[in-house]
This record gives structure tokens, sequence and C-alpha cells, in this order.
């Protein structure tokens, strides 16, 4: 939290900074669900699923089976996306039927577990950039402080200062790596009941699908139809989370910040029309989806505008971007991280705030 001179008075009127915001969006009623839009969704969705899967059965020993594969890759990130929006109860009144909904998407559909990236996203919207809270932040692969470069040996301050031009390519491994980190978390020693089915649910779906691959496709033919589909499949989803907070400020450890800056201030949404909507999952909106993270998706484009001027009125930046513009933010942020790994780490933001004359607690 920020506060003043004022100490508590001050604390108070930032906490009303958010909660005003929030309940004219709830008077306005932009928080109810959209049920209906949710389920026409998923119902194109499978249905989509299963012409892909007829599709691969009926042309069988070809080549032309690699556009089938592009094409299961389109169809599981919109799986995916529909198992964010449910994870986040964006879809029913019912705490339960967003939760079997989302374990039933991510699980026996696009073969991850619901729970694994719960926790960790549930970690971001508490902390966005965060460096020692937001796991998004905190890579093995891509380091995004001076700090973190400078840890790490010759080989690896090289690849750095490359990161950026480097990170769409890495993208291709993102499918393959999400269904082991899901993996890693589900058949740990100390998981739960409920995490056991859902491995036993995760395991099931990626060894009947690779199983099926090889039974229906000579094994050339079926692996590369495997690794296109996973290639695809994680520079697709990649593309859609990386623009939202790369390249924004980082939040120092230990500094604490109210709701509402923390939200608007570390986050960026891309413009775009109906195209960018439907290939991001919505996430273009991230400001509003990190403020509301339960208001569905087709409310998010409404609500932008109330946003976006409340921010105005009370001196919150809002950042929006084209989206080949959001990606050159990416790549050059992450290159001048490597580049500059001697470099004390300056936070941005708390110089901004410093500069306001605010204290920070």
């Amino acid at each position: 939290m920020i506060l003043d001179d004022d100490g508590v008075g001050a604390q108070q009127r930032y906490v009303s900074l958010y909660t005003d915001l929030l309940q004219t969006v709830r008077e306005l009623g932009l928080l109810r669900r959209r049920q209906g839009y949710y389920l026409t969704r998923i119902s194109v969705v499978l249905t989509a699923l299963l012409a892909v899967a007829f599709g691969v059965v009926l042309l069988g020993d070809s080549w032309f089976q690699l556009v089938l594969a592009v094409a299961l890759a389109l169809v599981l990130v919109q799986v995916a996306f529909l198992s964010h929006d449910s994870a986040h109860r964006q879809v029913f009144d019912s705490a339960a039927r967003n939760d079997w909904t989302a374990r039933i998407l991510a699980g026996a559909i696009a073969g991850m577990s619901v729970t694994w990236w719960r926790t960790k996203h549930s970690r971001h919207h508490n902390a966005p950039n965060q460096v020692d809270k937001d796991p998004d932040v905190q890579l093995e692969a891509i380091a995004f402080t001076p700090d973190a470069v400078a840890k790490r040996g010759r080989l690896g301050q090289w690849f750095a200062a490359r990161q950026g031009w480097l990170f769409f390519p890495l993208l291709t491994l993102e499918g393959l790596g999400l269904h082991a980190s899901s993996l890693r978390h589900l058949l740990r020693r100390d998981a739960s009941r409920l995490e056991r089915i859902d491995a036993a649910v995760v395991v099931t779906r990626l060894a009947g699908y690779v199983a099926a691959l090889y039974l229906l496709l000579p094994a050339g033919k079926a692996s590369a139809f495997l690794g296109l589909q996973l290639a695809v499949f994680g520079v697709c989803l990649g593309a859609a989370f990386a623009p939202n907070h790369k390249g924004m400020p980082l939040v120092p450890a230990g500094m604490r910040l109210d709701f509402l800056r923390r939200q608007v201030l570390m986050s960026r949404n891309i413009r775009g029309g109906v195209l960018v909507d439907f290939a991001m999952g919505g996430l273009n909106y991230q400001i509003e989806h990190h403020l509301f993270p339960s208001m569905p998706r087709p409310t998010l484009r409404r609500v932008q505008p109330i946003v976006r001027e409340y921010c105005a009125m009370h001196g919150v930046n809002y950042t929006e971007v084209g989206l080949f513009s959001s990606y050159k933010i990416v790549v050059d942020y992450l290159n001048n991280v490597g580049l500059h790994a001697r470099d004390p780490f300056q936070c941005p933001l708390a110089a901004e705030l410093r500069s306001g004359r605010r204290d920070l607690a």
C-alpha cells in the first residue's frame, strides 16, 4: 500500500480508489456471468476438435496431416483460453461448476493440470511483475533483471544478451514445458487426492493421444505431427501472454502498492479488433482482466472505456499499444536486460512514485 503524510487516511483513500470503480462496474451489471456465450463457445470448440480428430482418421498416411496438426494446435489454444476463463470463475455462478469445467477442459482435453496452473497464476495476479512474488518473472530460461543475469555463467550471459531475439523461437518449446510442469506438479509425493485424480486424467489423455498418433500414422509422420502441434500450440499461447506484462515496470521485492495501481501500472493492453480478441482469448484487455478477474471475456471490451477514463481522472498511467509494437517492446526489453547485466537494478516505477512525493511503506 502506498502511504503519504496522512498515514491511515491516505491508505483508506487508495483502497477506495479501486472500490469506487468496482462499485460502478457492479451497478452497471458488467460482472454478470455470460453463460450462454460460454456454452456456445465451448460447443463450437469441441465440435472443431472432433472435426480435426475425424479428419486425422480419414486422411490417413499423408503429409497433409501436418495441416491438421496446425489446426489441432489452434483449437487446443482456444480450449486453454476457455479453461483459463472457467478457472477465473467467469462462466457459471457456481464455483464448483466453474472448477470442474476448468478441470475437464484443461486436463482431459488440453492435457494440463488446472491445479498447477491456478496456483501459479494466482500468485501472478496477486503481485504482477513483483520480482520476489510473481512466478512469471522468475523463469529459469529468461532473465528479467540485470541481477538475474549477473548470477549466470559466461554462456548464460551470452544467451541473456540475445534473449529477446530468442524468446519467440523458445516458445516452440512452451507446449512441451506446460505438459512437463503439469506432470511434475501432479506426480509429486505430497499431491492431494484430487490432484492424484487429475494426474490419472492428464496421463491418460497424453498417453492416449501419443498412442493414437503412432497407431494411425507411420512413426515419421506421427513424430512430425506431434512436434508441429506442440510447437504451434506453444507459440500461439505464449504470444498471447507475452505482451501483457513483459517490458512493463518491475516492482522491487518488498514494495507494496494499492490494488488499482498494482494491476494497472504493470499491465499492458493490446489494440485490435475481433481478430486480436480471438487470437489472444480476450487477454488483450489485460488491465481490465487484472482489475476484474471474474469478469466474462466478452464484457472486457465494454468496461475498457470506463477504466481508461477512470485512470485518466486519477492520474494512473494506462498503457495500450498495437500488437506488433508490443512484441518489439518485449524483444528490446529482454535484450537490454542482458546487455546491462552489471548495472544495479533501478525500478522506474519506484522513481515515478517517489516523484509524486509519496512514501512507500
